[in-house]
């Protein structure tokens, strides 16, 4: 059954248009999120260029720091791929709204259900990203501590 006039291709071009918008918002946070993940790699890279110029006693208080910023690692890369889901999701819901009108409204609860699992991946997905920035915080912290000890102000 396809739409009967331009009044129902516009209902369906609008319906289209929410997930559309989820589209651009989870693009948004992915662009944040690959930046995240490119800075707590140059941070690793970093450490352990440090750690290999350092002799054995000395390196225990670096091994701290990159498994700390490997965890953060993980917890930008989990976000990262929730948020692919995501987009996966509202890509497919958008898809699925169009298909749902042309076939009569055949896929029933589909393209809802793609709907409510993008959005329970981008919530997923901010979680593993809230995560690391409380991490990024405490290692900065950390960081700051022991520098402030090696100098003696602290």
């Amino acid at each position: 059954m396809f739409p009967d006039g331009p009044l129902d291709h516009y209902r369906i071009l609008g319906s289209m248009l929410a997930p559309a918008l989820l589209m651009a918002a989870t693009g948004s946070l992915l662009i944040s999120a690959n930046n995240r993940l490119a800075r707590v790699v140059d941070r690793l890279r970093s450490l352990l260029g440090q750690w290999e110029a350092l002799p054995a006693p000395q390196r225990a208080v670096l091994e701290v720091q990159i498994r700390r910023h490997r965890a953060r690692a993980t917890h930008v890369l989990r976000a990262c791929v929730m948020l692919y889901a995501s987009l996966g999701c509202f890509v497919g819901t958008s898809l699925a709204l169009a298909l749902d009108a042309f076939s009569g409204f055949a896929l029933g609860l589909a393209p809802t259900l793609l709907a409510v699992s993008g959005v329970l991946s981008m919530l997923l997905a901010s979680l593993f990203l809230g995560l690391e920035v409380v991490m990024a915080v405490r290692n900065f912290d950390a960081e700051l501590d022991l520098e402030m000890s090696r100098r003696g102000g602290g």
